[in-house]
């Protein structure tokens, strides 16, 4: 079977290169370019082709790759926003994810941006780089005995919940599928009274109709002054030009985003050199309280090594037409 790794970077085939010797009917060719339709037709000959949550998965990249001869998408992620679900069906294309290849990776950042964003670490970090040692605009509070509130109790959210227990929080959680393994020390309430009650919200659900700019001026009024928001899971759970309104409002303690609505074009790509004349991104980065990070929750070793391996376990599964909990049906 051949596969086709599109948008590959030197860590996808650090970690894909050993997973792939157990897997030795499956050869897998690297390009650097990101699928989208007009790359899509390089995949004639091809069985499958692997993308991330970058790539664009529409009804036109999924016709070429029909064309092509392409059986198989494999996503080397969970999240599958960015795939034509529907279309895929219909043109016969088995389309696979990753979904749960290291929940602590992602826990563990979101944990690490609250609390960067509540000590000021980055700023912290600057101005003793240029021997400046007050503590002006370091100021934060204990995460001892407050409340975090948790926005999606799957694996990840799980995680977080565990974290934050151990940090002597309170935990309260937000989800319409209650998570039984949490029940001994998580406190479930409805969304409104998790945004009232909540020191700390962490967001950890996918992005449905019914999530989609979950966090909106309406609710971010809902929340406590001096609240901390963080988001690892989807970009668009957050409204952000309304929530750039709710940082002008003085709403936030802090914010730590590894996602964001327009970071698409930014991914992955050295910008460094650009002027983003039109930029939200560039908005947020301008509070002094805001901390953005480059989509990295996933980027640890062991994540990245349960993501190869589950990539190439799916490509087998799909040759042999078995359908489990990774497959893409909706």
């Amino acid at each position: 079977m051949k596969l086709l790794f599109y948008a590959a970077k030197t860590y996808d085939k650090k970690s894909f290169g050993p997973v792939n010797e157990k897997y030795p009917d499956i050869v897998i060719d690297y390009i650097d370019h990101e699928l989208e339709p007009i790359t899509a037709s390089l995949a004639k000959g091809y069985d499958g082709i692997c993308a991330f949550v970058s790539a664009d998965v529409g009804a036109q990249t999924l016709t070429v790759l029909k064309e092509c001869g392409v059986k198989y998408v494999l996503m080397r992620c969970a999240g599958y926003n960015n795939v034509d679900v529907e279309k895929a069906k219909e043109l016969g294309i088995v389309v696979k994810r990753v979904p749960g290849y290291s929940p602590e990776s992602v826990a563990e950042l979101a944990m690490g941006l609250a609390l960067a964003v509540n000590r000021r670490l980055y700023k912290a970090y600057n101005k003793v780089r240029e021997n400046d040692y007050t503590l002006n605009g370091l100021r934060g509070v204990n995460f001892y005995k407050k409340t975090a509130g948790i926005v999606g109790t799957g694996k990840i959210g799980a995680a977080m919940a565990r974290i934050c227990r151990g940090f002597g929080m309170k935990v309260i959680a937000y989800d319409v599928y209650e998570n039984p393994d949490l029940k001994d020390f998580v406190e479930y309430v409805s969304l409104d009274e998790l945004l009232g009650r909540s020191d700390l919200i962490s967001l950890h659900c996918p992005l449905l109709d019914s999530t989609y700019h979950i966090i909106n001026l309406e609710n971010i009024k809902k929340m406590k002054d001096g609240v901390i928001l963080v988001n690892t899971s989807r970009g668009a759970l957050v409204d952000t030009d309304e929530l750039i309104e709710g940082i002008r409002l003085d709403k936030f303690l802090g914010v730590g985003l590894d996602v964001y609505e327009e970071e698409t074009g930014n991914v992955y790509e050295d910008r460094s050199d650009e002027i983003m004349k039109h930029s939200v991104t560039a908005r947020l980065l301008s509070f002094p309280n805001v901390m953005i990070t480059s989509h990295q929750g996933f980027y640890t070793m062991e994540a990245l090594e349960a993501i190869a391996e589950t990539t190439l376990q799916n490509m087998v599964d799909a040759s042999n037409g078995v359908v489990n909990g990774n497959d893409c049906l909706k």
